[in-house]
């Protein structure tokens, strides 16, 4: 049990050491500051070139969604997250010893070229988002939390990472073993992070990015606007377009909608769900619709 107690203690005190050294020490390997230039030259485009002209630049909910972005990328895992995943890697390392089980590794990606790597990482852990994406509005009680992210009413670069903190549970707990079993090294994923980071940034911005053929590939604001669609279609009734960075799955998987380029589609939940616009709010919204066990909408 001591050992779960130093991991705690280890998780809030190595996490706030990290947290002080990526803002007063910046690099090129810092997530913090990467996130905070990708957001205002991403929010500097949308400035000089918004698709949606009559959109306001301090948009519906504008601030809310600044505080998300540094809440879920760095504040809840100083909070809570990180001391928590440390318990729970040591408790599931406990019980893989119970089998005699020491390391899951299972393919030894170190041995390939670091491009190959690199690319690897990305296609697996974006199929397995897509996938968890798909979950999230398919599964009742997941949906529920999943609605935070789904109640903009006016779409910018800000609301990517306006969602539920339980989402960074369920997605990192889920991607835990497969990414596990690959062992790929902090370099890869930190350059992974920070491509996935402006490539879902761009994916929510108010512009007009034409990608010719490679619509098939990638995902983009013109195809993702229909994933938060207000008013879904009865032949989509849980949604579509649930790729992250590449639009590829969809198309694969035939959960593709993409009928046109429509600036001015509603987006948001619907008229008659009555969520929450505060942080308060909304955080505490989802349980109280799990336990009382409210229809999903």
């Amino acid at each position: 049990m001591d050992k779960y107690f130093k991991a705690i203690a280890d998780g809030y005190s190595g996490y706030w050491n990290y947290f002080i050294g990526e803002i007063l020490y910046p690099s090129w390997h810092n997530y913090f500051y990467w996130l905070v230039g990708a957001s205002l030259l991403i929010y500097l485009l949308e400035v000089l070139f918004p698709w949606r002209k009559n959109q306001p630049l301090i948009r519906e909910n504008f601030w809310l969604d600044i505080f998300y972005i540094f809440w879920n990328y760095f504040l809840f895992s100083l909070l809570v997250y990180n001391a928590l995943s440390m318990v729970a890697v040591e408790a599931f390392n406990d019980f893989l010893g119970i089998f005699g089980v020491i390391n899951i590794v299972a393919v030894k990606v170190d041995q390939f070229q670091g491009w190959l790597q690199l690319v690897l990482i990305f296609l697996i852990r974006d199929f397995m988002q897509w996938a968890i994406h798909r979950m999230y509005h398919h599964v009742g009680w997941m949906w529920e939390f999943h609605k935070v992210h789904h109640s903009t009413r006016e779409m910018g670069f800000g609301a990517l990472l306006r969602y539920h903190w339980m989402e960074n549970i369920l997605y990192r707990t889920l991607e835990y073993i497969p990414l596990a079993m690959i062992g790929f090294g902090i370099t890869d994923f930190f350059i992974v992070h920070i491509f996935t980071l402006i490539l879902g940034q761009l994916g929510h911005a108010n512009l007009k990015i034409p990608l010719g053929p490679f619509r098939y590939i990638l995902n983009g604001p013109q195809m993702h606007l229909w994933h938060h669609a207000r008013n879904l279609p009865e032949t989509h009734p849980r949604g579509f377009n649930f790729g992250i960075s590449l639009s590829l799955w969809d198309f694969l998987f035939r959960t593709a909608y993409w009928p046109s380029d429509d600036e001015n589609l509603p987006v948001g939940l619907p008229d008659t769900d009555n969520f929450p616009t505060d942080f308060w709010g909304q955080t505490m919204e989802p349980f109280r619709r799990i336990f009382r066990g409210k229809k999903v909408s």
